[in-house]
């Protein structure tokens, strides 16, 4: 197996069949909310932002299938981009990435409500009513590559709060997203430092690796945890041991790709860190070198089209 070629990652877990979920009750096809009819906020576990991200759909509907229903506050479920998830192929396990245009980077308002569109864009707009409503949003991902667990907490203090509050992964990425627009996870409430309502995004693992859908199930009942929209007795036989400590990386810039003919220096997997002047590809004509020592690469993409993000480069916080 190629560490530059994503699509020679054996597929290890199972794509379940979702039909049973679609009519839910929350008026979207596909997301259903359990109403405790007692005060609290409304948690939002979204999976399938991406078509081929099976593990969020696994830890879903190891929720349903569990019965987990909310002591407080409302409790939505839902899976996103359905369309894109039923046209997953084996024997092209990136494509079903997305149908039209990635649907996590469309959550502007500019995007949400212009004349552009897309399958992608239309089912964000089905859904945004919904999101309008959700206090607290936990959106589970997964990655390219064979790399470590991180949890994607974006640019606000609130988030990294939260995320070190949850108490895994061991890795917390504080980052300002991508040129080619915004993530659900930045959208609306989300991503202003004054509102009360907060998201956190987990990577968790290799696309389709078997541990992949382990840390899905273990964080989305520490998510639910958390928030105590579910006794400890219910979460416990789910839940893997805490890393012995988080650290955070903090994204100083993104890598965005200009020209048909970015390439990496190396295979670069993600997590790599590089001393200052150290190359990490070539854009073109344009030499893109580590702007400083102890530089972390973040998630290093094979998606290299412009406009798209390459890398995220960061470094660790005390």
């Amino acid at each position: 197996m190629s560490a530059t070629d994503p699509n020679k990652y054996p597929i290890e877990l199972p794509f379940p069949d979702i039909s049973a979920y679609r009519n839910g009750n929350s008026g979207v096809d596909y997301y259903t909310t359990f109403d405790s009819g007692v005060s609290g906020p409304h948690v939002l576990v979204n999976a399938l932002v991406h078509g081929n991200e099976v593990c969020g759909v696994i830890a879903l509907d190891h929720l349903f299938r569990a019965g987990v229903r909310p002591k407080r506050g409302k409790l939505t479920l839902g899976f996103a981009n359905v369309e894109a998830y039923q046209a997953f192929d084996p024997d092209e396990p990136m494509a079903s990435r997305f149908l039209d245009e990635d649907m996590n980077r469309v959550w502007d308002l500019e995007t949400l409500e212009g004349a552009r569109n897309s399958r992608e864009l239309q089912r964000a707009r089905q859904i945004r009513p919904l999101v309008d409503t959700v206090d607290l949003l936990f959106d589970v991902h997964s990655m390219q590559h064979k790399t470590a667990p991180v949890m994607i907490a974006g640019p606000l203090e609130k988030s990294v709060a939260m995320a070190q509050g949850l108490g895994t992964p061991d890795i917390v990425v504080a980052d300002t997203g991508h040129a080619a627009g915004r993530r659900l996870r930045d959208y609306g409430g989300f991503g202003d430092p004054n509102s009360e309502k907060t998201a956190l995004l987990i990577e968790c693992g290799q696309h389709w690796e078997a541990d992949a859908a382990q840390v899905a199930i273990d964080s989305v009942y520490r998510w639910l945890l958390l928030h105590e929209m579910i006794d400890a007795k219910l979460a416990t036989p789910n839940l893997r041991p805490l890393p012995p400590r988080q650290r955070v990386v903090r994204v100083s810039a993104p890598v965005t790709v200009e020209t048909d003919s970015f390439e990496f220096a190396q295979p670069f997997t993600g997590l790599e860190t590089l001393a200052k002047g150290d190359l990490i590809g070539v854009d073109g004509t344009r030499e893109i070198r580590a702007p400083h020592d102890d530089c972390v690469l973040i998630m290093p993409s094979r998606r290299l089209t412009p406009g798209a993000t390459a890398v995220r480069l960061g470094r660790w916080v005390d």
